[in-house]
């Protein structure tokens, strides 16, 4: 039986989760959301709890009741709390600014380079080197984030580049003049 498939989830105050159609509908302060409820899986709403139990037990069916429970816990993270990433621009020179949802990012390339923002997600730069990602939608926010650094990840030898906020850059030692062989 899947681990994670069996627990159960608490709903904060404030979340509701309903099935309908083979979704399930999380409604909560920041917004709805609908996840896809697999075929083989079975949502369970008590009061405050929401479980999951298989309907069968096909390889399909215990692969899906683990993700399905992950992907409705992730929705009501995310219509309590909401999901948000930060970038940083290293690099000289190197700045972003915001234009219409889209951030525009100057990153040591001839011409300047537009992310448009997922739908459902909010871009904000607080300042020229620093990029904000905030949604409802865990995998939207992800992928949004995703795309800005994928522009230009950080380099090996100088850390040049977009990185996510805490994320470690492992950089390698340059040529030295003169290396002995």
């Amino acid at each position: 039986m899947s681990r994670i498939g069996k627990k159960h989830i608490d709903l904060p105050s404030g979340v509701t989760v309903s099935e309908k159609d083979g979704f399930a509908v999380v409604t909560g302060p920041k917004g709805t959301l609908d996840v896809i409820v697999n075929k083989g899986i079975k949502m369970d709403v008590d009061g405050p709890v929401v479980a999951f139990k298989r309907d069968n037990d096909t390889k399909q069916t215990k692969q899906n009741h683990g993700t399905t429970r992950s992907n409705v816990y992730n929705a009501i993270i995310g219509v309590s709390e909401g999901y948000k990433k930060v970038l940083e621009l290293r690099g000289i020179g190197y700045r972003a600014q915001l234009r219409d949802n889209a951030v525009e990012l100057w990153v040591g390339f001839s011409h300047t380079v537009t992310v448009q923002a997922e739908p459902g997600v909010n871009i904000s730069v607080p300042n020229a080197t620093e990029i904000i990602v905030e949604g409802i939608d865990k995998q939207a926010v992800g992928q949004t984030a995703a795309l800005i650094r994928e522009v230009r990840p950080p380099e090996p030898y100088l850390g040049k580049g977009i990185r996510y906020k805490g994320e470690v850059v492992i950089t390698k030692e340059g040529k030295r003049a003169g290396a002995i062989k």
